[in-house]
């Protein structure tokens, strides 16, 4: 093993070179083209379509939508026969990678919310809201919106509920939607809680609060991924209104993503809860502790309620009611578990409006 080859190559060497001389000992494969070697056609269409469709994308982006367009080749492949057409340029060796904390073991046990402001088709700034899970990178959730706050967020939990049940905790920021902040760049609290914070303490899911960006790390290498594909994407496609491009986050770019990206949990089971308690919008929706007046009506953000009559009692004056505000703008006064009206967002009884 001096010469880094076994005996039996050796041998090999000896009788070559004992029947044609030195001749003999050169490398038969020299001047010869593999037989793996991939067609001319197929490298100029793979340069082709970096080249004229996708340039300026990450190699793996390209990949994966070479891959979804029928492309068979290897990433590997794809991304020498890219680097050799001078397409893109070889990357810097990166560090070690440091693993902070271990992944949640089931799915459903730990999810991740957050959103990032970015300009995701020219000129437009938007939120993108993304719900995901801690074990697996699933997203379970992804939509744009004017402004991420209340509602934002409980319509990404709502998506989850409904697709997949409840889960155990919600790992956020210290957005003021999220928790309550008594000193400004100290701990929250975990007494005084915000709409969102209600909503998760009534459906028994807890919050935790992260205290640095670090913390995030996971949902932060997400978005930066996003900030990549998802704006070449949406180009490519010619989107540039937020209807159109929550359509194609749903039906094409979620789908995908998760598919290249999700991993198998530490454990097969499922930390989810089918939810079965009822109606979701009265718990995902604002809620607001409100006194009848002596006309029989409520005080709402400059809009009067009337409280129309019901068979369980004559009048509601000086009861303490509750005033529901969903995603939509429309209101509800309940007291306890019973629904005493329904408004639409200017105030006005839907039962009147039907009527007339």
């Amino acid at each position: 093993m001096v010469l880094g080859i076994s005996v039996r190559t050796f041998r090999r060497y000896i009788d070559r070179y004992e029947g044609e001389g030195i001749e003999g000992l050169s490398d038969r494969r020299l001047g010869h083209a593999s037989f793996r070697r991939a067609p001319v056609d197929e490298v100029m269409g793979v340069l082709e379509g970096y080249g004229s469709r996708c340039r300026g994308w990450a190699v793996k982006h390209y990949y994966s939508w070479y891959r979804r367009e029928g492309g068979t080749r290897s990433y590997t492949w794809v991304k020498k026969t890219l680097q050799t057409g001078g397409l893109v340029s070889k990357a810097p060796k990166r560090g070690i990678h440091r693993k902070r904390r271990d992944k949640a073991p089931l799915s459903g046990m730990l999810l991740h919310q957050d959103g990032s402001r970015h300009e995701w088709v020219l000129g437009k700034q938007w939120d993108l809201i993304v719900t995901m899970d801690d074990a697996t990178s699933e997203h379970y959730s992804m939509f744009f919106v004017e402004e991420e706050g209340t509602a934002s967020s409980f319509q990404g939990v709502r998506d989850v509920i409904l697709h997949k049940g409840l889960f155990s905790s919600l790992y956020t920021d210290r957005g003021s939607h999220y928790w309550f902040t008594p000193k400004e760049g100290g701990k929250v609290s975990k007494t005084q809680l915000t709409q969102f914070g209600r909503a998760m303490n009534q459906l028994g899911i807890q919050m935790i609060p992260a205290y640095s960006p670090e913390a995030r790390g996971r949902s932060e290498r997400a978005f930066q991924t996003h900030q990549k594909r998802l704006v070449r994407e949406l180009a490519l496609q010619g989107i540039t209104d937020m209807e159109a491009a929550n359509r194609y986050l749903i039906e094409a770019y979620m789908p995908a993503h998760n598919a290249e990206f999700m991993q198998p949990a530490l454990e097969e089971s499922s930390a989810f809860v089918p939810w079965r308690d009822g109606n979701l919008d009265d718990i995902l929706c604002e809620h607001h502790e409100r006194t009848v007046s002596a006309d029989n009506c409520v005080t709402f953000e400059g809009m009067t309620l009337q409280i129309p009559a019901n068979r369980y009692r004559c009048h509601y004056v000086r009861v303490r009611v509750r005033v529901h505000r969903y995603s939509d703008g429309s209101l509800a006064i309940f007291h306890g578990p019973r629904k005493l009206g329904d408004y639409d967002p200017r105030g006005k009884p839907k039962e009147l409006k039907k009527a007339a």
